[in-house]
C-alpha cells in the first residue's frame, strides 16, 4: 500500500487557482484549519468553496481567495454569524450560492455517485428556491407524479478534511460524536487530503472507536498530513474543545491585524503567536 504522508505545504502545492475545493467539518467544529492556514500562505485564489462554513470560510473570504461560495450557513457556533464572512459578503466580495443543509449533503452524494443531480424534497416551499433561481425541479416519472428539487452534483477538484487519527495509507478515523460528512467530501473529490491529530499504525485504528469510526477509506485519499492541534481554534472532540477565548479574539479583531499577528509565518509561528497571546491573557 502506498505511503501518502505529505506536509501541508505539499498539499497546497497541488492546488491551483480557480479550483472547486470542499472543506469538511461543520461551523466551528473539526475544521482542517492547519491546511486552511497553509492555503492562506500560498498564492492560490479565485476559488469556489463548498463548505458548511465556519472560520475556514471566514478567513478565505477575508483574504479575498473566494470567487464563489456554496454553503448552507457560515457560523462560529457560539457566535451565530461568522463576522469576517459577513463583512466580505456585505461588500460583495464573492458570489453566494445558498443551499438548504440537506441540499448540500445530497449535492455531495450525487457527486460521490457521479450523478448529475439527485431528486429530493428539501427546499420545496422555502425561500431557498427564490434566492437560488438556478435550482430546477423535476417530476417523478411514476404514477405519483411528485415534483422534486433536482439538486445538482457538487463535484470537487479537491477536498480538505481533518480527522482525529489516520494511518500512512489514507484510512482515517473520527472519535468524536459526528462525522460531519467528511467521507462525502473525500469521495466527491478528484483528490482528497486528510489532516489528522496523530498518525498511527493501521492496527491501532481498529482498537479505538469501533469499525463505524473508520470514516474515510484510503481509496478516496490522495494525501495525509499529521497536524497536531490542526483544527485549532475549532473543536476536535475528544482531543480538545473549541478555544472559545481565542475564537472571540478572532471574531472581534480587524482582519488585517489578526492576519499580521497570527498568519504571517509558518504553522509553528502560528502556534507560537497563539501561545504568546494566551500568556498575555493571564
Amino acid at each position: 500500500m502506498a505511503d501518502k504522508v505529505m506536509s501541508a505545504e505539499e498539499v497546497v502545492g497541488r492546488l491551483r487557482s480557480g479550483m472547486t475545493i470542499g472543506i469538511g467539518g461543520w461551523g466551528s467544529r473539526r475544521k482542517p484549519m492547519a491546511l486552511v492556514r497553509a492555503l492562506l500562505r500560498s498564492e492560490v485564489t479565485d476559488l469556489t468553496v463548498v463548505s458548511y462554513g465556519g472560520p475556514d470560510v471566514g478567513m478565505l473570504a477575508a483574504a479575498g481567495r473566494i470567487r464563489k461560495l456554496v454553503t448552507a450557513f457560515c457560523t462560529l457556533d457560539s457566535i451565530p454569524l461568522e463576522p469576517h464572512y459577513r463583512a466580505a459578503r456585505e461588500r460583495g466580495a464573492f458570489e453566494l450560492v445558498e443551499l438548504d443543509e440537506a441540499m448540500l449533503m445530497w449535492g455531495l452524494t450525487a457527486a460521490v455517485h457521479r450523478l448529475p443531480f439527485l431528486p429530493i424534497r428539501a427546499g420545496l416551499g422555502s425561500d431557498v428556491m427564490r434566492v437560488n433561481p438556478s435550482l430546477r425541479t423535476v417530476r417523478s416519472p411514476y404514477e405519483d407524479g411528485e415534483e422534486l428539487v433536482a439538486v445538482p452534483a457538487l463535484g470537487l477538484d479537491a477536498a480538505l478534511v481533518h480527522l482525529n487519527r489516520a494511518d500512512r495509507h489514507g484510512n482515517a478515523q473520527y472519535l468524536g460524536p459526528d462525522p460531519f460528512f467528511d467521507d462525502l467530501y473525500c469521495e466527491a473529490a478528484e483528490h482528497a487530503y486528510v489532516s489528522c491529530e496523530r498518525l498511527v499504525d493501521t492496527d491501532e485504528l481498529a482498537k479505538a472507536g469501533g469499525p463505524q469510526s473508520l470514516l474515510v477509506k484510503r481509496l478516496s485519499v490522495t494525501g495525509v498530513v499529521e497536524a497536531p492541534n490542526g483544527a485549532h481554534f475549532t473543536s476536535c472532540a475528544p482531543d480538545y474543545e473549541r478555544d472559545e477565548a481565542f475564537q472571540r479574539h478572532y471574531a472581534g479583531t480587524e482582519w488585517a491585524a489578526f492576519a499580521q499577528r497570527f498568519l504571517g509565518g509558518s504553522e509553528l509561528d502560528y502556534r507560537s503567536a497563539v501561545a504568546a497571546w494566551q500568556e498575555e491573557q493571564q
